[in-house]
């Protein structure tokens, strides 16, 4: 890890550092809101761990938590997911064989793909994607684990507004992409299919419409 930070120049450690800390503090929301919507705290930490994927974690809550049914969860979040499979092919090359492969497929998110493609000499992609997926990898975890620790004592999580965080990093993350016109019609689309259902439809499936 030593040798890896040392590959990339000090813009790219701090634009990387600081990401990974802003992913901690969207991480203390997540399970902040988890644990106030009635899950154990040991759920939000787990999956942080396991899955490793804020926006299909966050929208798995949301969906369970607004009665919809496991199913409806998990497709969901696998449709949102599915955006790791072009990634995946954009940096394959840098994670090595064997147990690193493994270690580096799971440390594959938005953050460590974005800053290993935006890399033109090998090792610099090679050294940020690691890098970035390892901060992340830590940080993400760490700052569910501390938000679903206070949110177990606090009796209203809500008063601290930490619920509209994930509606806010949602625009926060999408909103870039709206500047092309056709990703901004297909936003829309997808916007106005979810309102037109909600309401009529089980909670969950109105998301999962969108998606499609």
């Amino acid at each position: 890890m030593r040798s890896t930070w040392r590959t990339i120049d000090r813009v790219l450690r701090r634009d990387i550092a600081l990401v990974a800390l802003a992913v901690g503090a969207v991480g203390v929301s997540y399970g902040a809101i988890a644990v106030g919507l009635g899950f154990a705290p040991w759920v939000p930490i787990l999956m942080s761990t396991v899955v490793l994927a804020g926006s299909s974690e966050f929208l798995f809550v949301g969906i369970v938590a607004g009665g919809g049914s496991l199913l409806a969860a998990l497709i969901g979040g696998l449709l949102v997911n599915a955006r790791h499979v072009p990634f995946g092919l954009g940096i394959g090359d840098v994670t090595g064989k064997g147990w690193r492969r493994v270690l580096g497929s799971h440390l594959l998110n938005d953050e460590s793909a974005v800053f290993a493609l935006g890399q033109a000499d090998p090792d610099r992609k090679r050294a940020a994607y690691w890098a970035s997926g390892i901060g992340v990898g830590l940080c993400w975890p760490l700052g569910t684990a501390i938000g679903a620790t206070a949110g177990t004592m606090i009796d209203d999580i809500n008063a601290f507004g930490l619920d509209a965080m994930f509606p806010t990093v949602l625009v926060a993350l999408v909103f870039p992409a709206l500047r092309d016109r056709s990703t901004a019609r297909i936003a829309v689309l997808g916007a106005l299919i979810a309102i037109a259902v909600t309401g009529v439809l089980p909670a969950g499936v109105p998301v999962l419409l969108s998606l499609v």
